[in-house]
């Protein structure tokens, strides 16, 4: 089988570093679904208008480099040093780098300059990112409370403390996305094996870097500055 894709996605995120682990977990992320030319048209969004979450269907594309896969990885939430059978996980090293993300449906444009577009908040995929299939998130089928998640049951989601100071955020000229950049710092971006308070991280979002460091869960932004070269 061949696929191709039918859109690719715009977010703030022009690089892997930063991006939610999960979609969902920063509701306030925008996305932009642009279809491929010969993909645009209405009629395959009939109806559509009428759900308000959606599945993507997606590829790993910053992966592309990767020579073959192994059939164990160590989950970064486990530390790095823990192992486990890549189809245990989600990790994006896979036989076939196929990601899968649940998107809540903001509205959607039917005659924008670039044909139908879904514009979706929640999403965890970097800028550009190839879209290969879109389906309806059913309810009475594809939510299951009771399902027991092995490992990850045994986490806890990490949150920080984010100390942004005033003179630094009013740099951002876009207001409307530093509720989706504070949710998405309050997540920790880190790896989950980092914890030096001296170590200074960079995140690009929004066509910002965005600088900072951790010390006893809180986090302190101390420099916001434009992207030379950002996608946004």
């Amino acid at each position: 089988m061949e696929i191709k894709p039918i859109a690719h996605i715009r977010t703030e995120f022009p690089e892997k570093f930063g991006i939610p682990r999960q979609s969902g977990l920063a509701k306030s992320l925008r996305g932009q679904i642009i279809f491929e030319q010969e993909y645009r048209n209405p009629d395959a969004l009939r109806g559509l208008e009428d759900f308000s979450h959606i599945w993507l269907i997606w590829e790993f594309s910053a992966n592309r480099s990767t020579s073959s896969w192994q059939p164990v990885v160590r989950p970064p939430r486990l530390g790095g040093n823990s192992h486990m059978g890549v189809f245990a996980t989600r990790s994006p090293f896979r036989p076939n780098p196929l990601g899968l993300s649940v998107v809540k449906i903001d509205s959607i444009e039917m005659s924008s300059p670039h044909g139908p577009v879904i514009n979706v908040c929640g999403a965890d995929l970097m800028d550009g990112t190839p879209i290969y299939d879109i389906k309806p998130y059913i309810k009475y089928a594809d939510s299951r409370p009771e399902a027991v998640c092995g490992y990850v049951d045994q986490l806890e989601e990490r949150s920080l403390k984010v100390v942004f100071p005033s003179e630094l955020s009013e740099r951002i000229s876009d207001t409307s996305v530093i509720p989706a950049l504070m949710e998405t710092l309050r997540l920790d971006p880190r790896p989950s094996y980092h914890d030096d308070p001296s170590r200074i991280y960079g995140l690009s979002f929004a066509g910002y870097n965005v600088k900072f460091h951790v010390t006893d869960k809180v986090m302190t932004v101390i420099d916001v500055q434009p992207l030379q070269h950002s996608s946004i």
